[in-house]
Protein backbone atom coordinates (compact mmCIF):
# COMPACT_ATOMS: atom_id res chain seq x y z
CA UNK A 1 0.00 0.00 0.00
CA UNK A 2 1.50 3.30 -1.10
CA UNK A 3 1.44 5.91 1.67
CA UNK A 4 1.61 9.70 1.67
CA UNK A 5 5.16 10.94 2.25
CA UNK A 6 5.67 14.68 2.72
CA UNK A 7 8.41 16.51 0.85
CA UNK A 8 9.46 18.26 4.06
CA UNK A 9 10.29 16.27 7.20
CA UNK A 10 10.78 18.28 10.37
CA UNK A 11 12.89 16.42 12.95
CA UNK A 12 13.03 17.25 16.66
CA UNK A 13 16.24 16.94 18.66
CA UNK A 14 17.33 16.93 22.28
CA UNK A 15 17.87 20.53 23.38
CA UNK A 16 18.73 21.93 26.82
CA UNK A 17 16.41 24.93 26.56
CA UNK A 18 13.46 23.73 24.46
CA UNK A 19 11.47 20.54 24.93
CA UNK A 20 10.38 18.30 22.07
CA UNK A 21 6.80 19.40 22.75
CA UNK A 22 7.78 23.06 22.40
CA UNK A 23 9.73 22.31 19.23
CA UNK A 24 6.74 20.59 17.64
CA UNK A 25 4.35 23.36 18.66
CA UNK A 26 6.58 25.94 16.98
CA UNK A 27 7.08 23.86 13.83
CA UNK A 28 3.44 22.87 13.36
CA UNK A 29 2.16 26.39 13.98
CA UNK A 30 4.57 27.57 11.28
CA UNK A 31 3.27 25.04 8.77
CA UNK A 32 5.17 21.77 9.24
CA UNK A 33 2.97 18.86 8.18
CA UNK A 34 5.37 16.00 8.95
CA UNK A 35 7.10 15.62 12.33
CA UNK A 36 9.69 13.04 13.30
CA UNK A 37 10.04 12.76 17.06
CA UNK A 38 13.75 12.03 17.59
CA UNK A 39 14.52 11.75 21.30
CA UNK A 40 17.83 10.19 22.34
CA UNK A 41 17.92 11.27 25.99
CA UNK A 42 15.02 9.52 27.75
CA UNK A 43 14.20 5.92 28.65
CA UNK A 44 11.19 4.46 26.92
CA UNK A 45 8.95 4.63 29.98
CA UNK A 46 9.28 8.43 29.89
CA UNK A 47 8.59 8.76 26.18
CA UNK A 48 4.96 7.70 25.99
CA UNK A 49 3.37 10.73 27.66
CA UNK A 50 5.53 13.11 25.66
CA UNK A 51 4.77 11.36 22.36
CA UNK A 52 1.04 11.44 23.03
CA UNK A 53 1.21 15.13 23.94
CA UNK A 54 3.02 15.76 20.66
CA UNK A 55 0.43 13.62 18.87
CA UNK A 56 -2.32 15.94 20.08
CA UNK A 57 -0.44 18.93 18.65
CA UNK A 58 0.04 17.13 15.34
CA UNK A 59 -3.64 16.19 15.25
CA UNK A 60 -4.63 19.80 15.88
CA UNK A 61 -2.54 20.96 12.92
CA UNK A 62 -3.13 17.98 10.65
CA UNK A 63 0.50 16.86 10.74
CA UNK A 64 1.84 13.33 10.40
CA UNK A 65 3.78 12.07 13.45
CA UNK A 66 6.62 9.59 13.02
CA UNK A 67 8.57 8.12 15.96
CA UNK A 68 12.30 7.62 15.53
CA UNK A 69 13.47 4.11 16.45
CA UNK A 70 11.04 3.19 19.27
CA UNK A 71 8.84 1.00 17.09
CA UNK A 72 7.86 -1.19 20.05
CA UNK A 73 5.82 1.76 21.38
CA UNK A 74 3.65 2.05 18.28
CA UNK A 75 0.62 0.38 19.91
CA UNK A 76 0.85 2.66 22.95
CA UNK A 77 1.01 6.03 21.20
CA UNK A 78 -0.99 7.91 18.58
CA UNK A 79 1.57 8.02 15.78
CA UNK A 80 1.33 7.26 12.07
CA UNK A 81 4.61 5.42 11.79
CA UNK A 82 8.23 4.90 12.74
CA UNK A 83 11.63 5.77 11.32
CA UNK A 84 14.59 3.45 11.92
CA UNK A 85 18.10 4.93 12.00
CA UNK A 86 19.98 1.64 12.45
CA UNK A 87 21.08 0.49 8.99
CA UNK A 88 21.50 -3.05 10.33
CA UNK A 89 17.97 -3.27 11.73
CA UNK A 90 15.74 -6.21 10.82
CA UNK A 91 13.17 -4.20 8.92
CA UNK A 92 10.89 -7.10 7.89
CA UNK A 93 10.56 -8.02 11.57
CA UNK A 94 9.84 -4.39 12.47
CA UNK A 95 7.18 -4.27 9.76
CA UNK A 96 5.51 -7.31 11.34
CA UNK A 97 5.46 -5.52 14.71
CA UNK A 98 3.98 -2.24 13.45
CA UNK A 99 1.64 -3.81 10.89
CA UNK A 100 0.96 -2.93 7.26
CA UNK A 101 -0.91 0.34 7.83
CA UNK A 102 1.82 2.26 9.66
CA UNK A 103 4.47 4.18 7.72
CA UNK A 104 7.98 2.73 7.92
CA UNK A 105 11.00 4.88 7.09
CA UNK A 106 14.65 3.87 7.23
CA UNK A 107 18.07 5.50 6.91
CA UNK A 108 20.83 4.79 4.41
CA UNK A 109 24.27 6.33 4.02
CA UNK A 110 25.32 4.97 0.62
CA UNK A 111 23.85 3.53 -2.56
CA UNK A 112 24.42 -0.05 -1.41
CA UNK A 113 22.37 0.75 1.68
CA UNK A 114 19.56 2.19 -0.41
CA UNK A 115 19.41 -0.87 -2.65
CA UNK A 116 19.50 -3.15 0.40
CA UNK A 117 16.56 -1.28 1.93
CA UNK A 118 14.61 -1.45 -1.30
CA UNK A 119 15.18 -5.19 -1.54
CA UNK A 120 13.36 -5.74 1.76
CA UNK A 121 10.10 -4.62 0.17
CA UNK A 122 8.78 -3.27 3.48
CA UNK A 123 9.99 0.37 3.56
CA UNK A 124 7.79 3.34 2.55
CA UNK A 125 10.55 5.97 2.29
CA UNK A 126 14.27 6.40 2.89
CA UNK A 127 16.31 9.19 4.38
CA UNK A 128 19.65 9.38 2.62
CA UNK A 129 22.63 11.16 4.08
CA UNK A 130 24.24 12.92 5.65
CA UNK A 131 24.44 15.60 3.01
CA UNK A 132 27.02 17.50 5.07
CA UNK A 133 28.66 17.28 8.47
CA UNK A 134 25.98 17.51 11.13
CA UNK A 135 25.70 17.79 14.90
CA UNK A 136 22.82 15.31 14.96
CA UNK A 137 23.27 11.59 14.47
CA UNK A 138 23.47 10.45 10.86
CA UNK A 139 23.04 6.87 9.69
CA UNK A 140 25.76 5.17 11.71
CA UNK A 141 28.60 7.59 11.01
CA UNK A 142 28.35 7.63 7.21
CA UNK A 143 30.54 10.11 5.32
CA UNK A 144 28.89 13.27 3.93
CA UNK A 145 27.48 12.71 0.45
CA UNK A 146 27.48 16.27 -0.90
CA UNK A 147 25.61 17.14 -4.08
CA UNK A 148 27.59 14.59 -6.09
CA UNK A 149 26.39 11.80 -3.81
CA UNK A 150 22.76 12.60 -4.53
CA UNK A 151 23.36 12.85 -8.26
CA UNK A 152 24.39 9.18 -8.14
CA UNK A 153 20.73 8.33 -7.51
CA UNK A 154 20.00 8.92 -11.20
CA UNK A 155 21.95 5.74 -11.97
CA UNK A 156 19.81 3.62 -9.64
CA UNK A 157 16.33 2.21 -10.03
CA UNK A 158 14.90 3.55 -6.77
CA UNK A 159 11.13 3.31 -6.67
CA UNK A 160 10.45 4.66 -3.17
CA UNK A 161 10.77 8.33 -2.06
CA UNK A 162 14.29 9.39 -1.06
CA UNK A 163 14.54 12.17 1.52
CA UNK A 164 17.86 14.02 1.79
CA UNK A 165 19.05 14.53 5.38
CA UNK A 166 21.95 15.72 7.48
CA UNK A 167 23.39 19.21 7.71
CA UNK A 168 21.13 20.73 5.03
CA UNK A 169 20.90 24.53 4.97
CA UNK A 170 18.38 26.76 3.21
CA UNK A 171 20.65 27.47 0.24
CA UNK A 172 21.09 23.73 -0.35
CA UNK A 173 17.40 23.03 -1.00
CA UNK A 174 17.11 24.02 -4.67
CA UNK A 175 20.23 22.19 -5.93
CA UNK A 176 19.24 19.13 -3.88
CA UNK A 177 15.80 19.07 -5.45
CA UNK A 178 17.44 19.38 -8.87
CA UNK A 179 19.43 16.23 -8.10
CA UNK A 180 16.23 14.21 -8.16
CA UNK A 181 15.55 13.55 -4.49
CA UNK A 182 11.93 13.57 -3.33
CA UNK A 183 12.24 15.74 -0.24
CA UNK A 184 14.39 16.94 2.65
CA UNK A 185 14.61 16.33 6.39
CA UNK A 186 15.64 19.27 8.57
CA UNK A 187 16.58 19.45 12.23
CA UNK A 188 19.37 21.80 13.33
CA UNK A 189 18.80 24.39 10.59
CA UNK A 190 15.43 25.00 12.24
CA UNK A 191 15.95 24.12 15.88
CA UNK A 192 19.24 25.93 16.43
CA UNK A 193 18.45 29.29 14.81
CA UNK A 194 17.14 32.40 16.50
CA UNK A 195 13.69 32.19 14.87
CA UNK A 196 12.78 28.54 14.19
CA UNK A 197 9.25 29.37 13.02
CA UNK A 198 10.61 31.70 10.35
CA UNK A 199 13.07 29.00 9.31
CA UNK A 200 10.23 26.49 8.83
CA UNK A 201 8.42 28.97 6.60
CA UNK A 202 11.55 29.70 4.57
CA UNK A 203 12.19 26.00 3.95
CA UNK A 204 8.57 25.55 2.88
CA UNK A 205 8.86 28.40 0.40
CA UNK A 206 11.88 26.68 -1.11
CA UNK A 207 10.17 23.30 -1.22
CA UNK A 208 6.77 24.16 -2.68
Amino acid sequence: MKKYISRFHYVTQDMPDRSHVQQVQIACSAGANWVQYHCMSKPEDELIDEINEIAEICDDWGATLIIANHYDLIDRVDAQGVHIDDVEADLPSIRKVIGPDKTLGASAGDTDGLLKLQSTGVVDYYTYGPFASTSTDGPNGADPLGFSGYRQLEKLNISIPVIAAGGIQLNDVEPLLQSGIDGIAISSAINLVADPAASVKEFYRKMY
